[in-house]
C-alpha cells in the first residue's frame, strides 16, 4: 500500500447521529494510523464552525478531506461548508475506492462505515485468520472478514441508545433514558422501571452480539479474532471473552488507510 499520500489529512466519519473527525499527521503508521486529534460533533449546521476552531494551526484549504458517510444530507452540508471555506481537496469515499475485496452482490449498497472498519481490521488480524467486527453505535453492526481479508457480510440491529428512544416513543409510560455513556454495565436485575429498562437494553444487546458472534464463527477452521469499536464498546468488550480487541477509532483509521493506498 502506498503511504506517501499528502498529509496532514482529515478523516471524517459521518454517521446518523454524530460526525467524527480525525486529523492524521501521518497515514503510514503501523499497525494502524493514529489521529493526532479528534473532534466529535453533532450533525446540525450550527456545529460546522467548530471544525475551523478545532484546527487553528492548519489552513483548511491545504488539508485533504476524506469523507465516509452514511448520511447524505449531513455530508452534503459539510461539503458545501468546506467549499465555502475554499477547500478543494475533498473526497467522498465510495466502495470502489477501498483497498478491500467486497464479496457482496451490491458493494455500493453496503454502509461505507462497515467497509472502512474492514479495511482497518485487515491491518490488525493475523494472516489467514478471519475476523468479526462489532461496531456499537446508533446501530450495532456485526460483520465478518474471511481468511483472505474479504468483507463477506454481517448483521445489523438497533443500537442501545436507539432502542431506548424507540421504547420511549412507542409506549405511553416508559421514560426516555440516557444510554449514551456506558462506563459501567447496569445490574441485570432492575429494581425500578428505569433499572429494568437499562438491564434489558444493555444485556439484551450484549446477548444479541454474543449469539451473532457464535453463529457467524461457525464454518471457519480458525477461531475468528473479534474487534470492537463504537461508543458502547469499552464496557462491552470485557464481556465477550479474551479473543477481543477494542479499537477506539477504527472507522477513522480505515479512512486514513484508504487515503494512503
Amino acid at each position: 500500500m502506498n503511504t506517501t499520500t499528502a498529509v496532514p489529512l482529515v478523516a471524517v466519519d459521518i454517521g446518523n447521529s454524530r460526525v467524527k473527525l480525525g486529523l492524521f499527521e501521518s497515514a503510514g503508521q503501523r499497525p494502524l494510523p493514529e489521529p493526532a486529534k479528534i473532534l466529535d460533533i453533532g450533525p446540525g449546521p450550527e456545529e460546522l464552525p467548530r471544525i475551523a476552531a478545532w484546527l487553528p494551526e492548519h489552513d483548511v484549504t491545504r488539508l485533504a478531506w476524506w469523507i465516509g458517510s452514511v448520511q447524505r444530507e449531513v455530508s452534503g452540508r459539510l461539503v458545501a461548508w468546506l467549499q465555502s471555506q475554499s477547500a478543494t481537496r475533498i473526497t467522498m469515499i465510495a466502495s470502489s475506492d477501498l483497498p478491500l475485496t467486497i464479496s457482496m452482490p451490491k458493494p455500493d449498497r453496503v454502509g461505507i462505515d462497515r467497509l472502512l472498519d474492514a479495511v482497518a481490521v485487515n491491518q490488525l488480524r493475523a494472516a489467514g485468520q478471519p475476523a468479526i467486527i462489532v461496531n456499537l453505535g446508533t446501530a450495532i453492526k456485526v460483520d465478518v472478514v474471511d481468511e483472505q481479508g474479504a468483507f463477506v457480510g454481517g448483521a445489523i440491529m438497533p443500537g442501545i441508545a436507539t432502542s431506548a428512544r424507540a421504547m420511549h416513543e412507542f409506549t405511553d409510560l416508559l421514560p426516555l433514558i440516557e444510554m449514551g455513556r456506558l462506563d459501567e454495565p447496569p445490574a441485570p436485575l432492575g429494581k425500578d422501571t428505569v433499572g429494568a429498562m437499562k438491564a434489558g437494553l444493555y444485556w439484551g444487546a450484549v446477548g444479541g452480539v454474543r449469539e451473532l458472534v457464535e453463529r457467524l464463527s461457525r464454518g471457519f477452521k480458525a477461531s475468528p479474532r473479534m474487534f470492537l469499536s463504537g461508543g458502547a464498546a469499552p464496557s462491552v468488550a470485557p464481556l465477550l471473552g479474551d479473543n477481543v480487541q477494542y479499537v477506539p477509532h477504527l472507522t477513522l483509521a480505515g479512512i486514513a488507510l484508504t487515503a494512503a493506498r
